[in-house]
């Protein structure tokens, strides 16, 4: 099971999981979505993205991003960009044209939704599906995707919580998103942070 911490917005927490002893392999950023509370102004962005990213790789979340915001950050040390509301056409633009590895995310509420990963699998290096509340925290039906074979890694988001089961999910997805289950009072808790990489570093030592 590999994992994602998303919506990191201080340098602090960015250090903390960049030297911990089982880092998450991605971190992301919210990058130009304003409505977010984790969004990140460009010049934070710039400062906090000057922390060696040791062995975890760094994420750009961006909706349905302009050519303004992408030729801003085409220097910034970004990994993968995890793109929403985009169609085919435009992800092949941007993969071309920045030479980044790409998350195609796929908001759900049904299984047509989920049946969209059809139009972008040969884009996408990792296909991750997400519920429909972008900067809010919602949940979706797991059950709609727990028969997707792809050939490339699937990730999965959407309300993933501290308590959870997390060894369901490992029947579910290769990678697992979290954001808001390790906050408290809307800023990411570094106590909540260790307590979930060691839960995640114990699942991969039982498998």
């Amino acid at each position: 099971m590999k994992l994602k911490i998303c919506g990191i917005s201080d340098s602090k927490t960015l250090e903390y999981l960049t030297m911990h002893t089982c880092p998450p392999q991605y971190i992301g950023f919210i990058v130009n979505f304003s409505k977010s509370k984790r969004f990140v102004e460009y010049n934070m962005l710039e400062k906090i993205l000057k922390i060696n990213k040791q062995d975890s790789k760094y994420v750009a979340v961006l909706v349905r991003p302009n050519e303004d915001i992408l030729e801003k950050i085409k220097s910034l040390p970004f990994d993968y960009y995890q793109l929403y509301d985009c169609s085919p056409k435009d992800i092949k633009f941007i993969k071309d044209k920045y030479n980044k590895k790409i998350i195609v995310a796929l908001t759900i509420k049904d299984k047509n939704d989920v049946l969209k990963y059809k139009d972008y699998n040969e884009l996408a290096d990792i296909i991750l599906f997400d519920s429909k509340g972008y900067e809010k925290s919602l949940s979706f039906d797991h059950q709609l995707i727990k028969d997707i074979k792809l050939d490339k890694e699937l990730m999965l988001a959407g309300n993933i919580q501290l308590d959870d089961n997390l060894q369901n999910y490992t029947q579910i997805a290769d990678i697992i998103d979290i954001s808001g289950g390790l906050e408290t009072s809307g800023l990411k808790d570094i106590s909540k942070i260790n307590t979930f990489l060691n839960k995640i570093k114990l699942i991969n030592n039982e498998t």
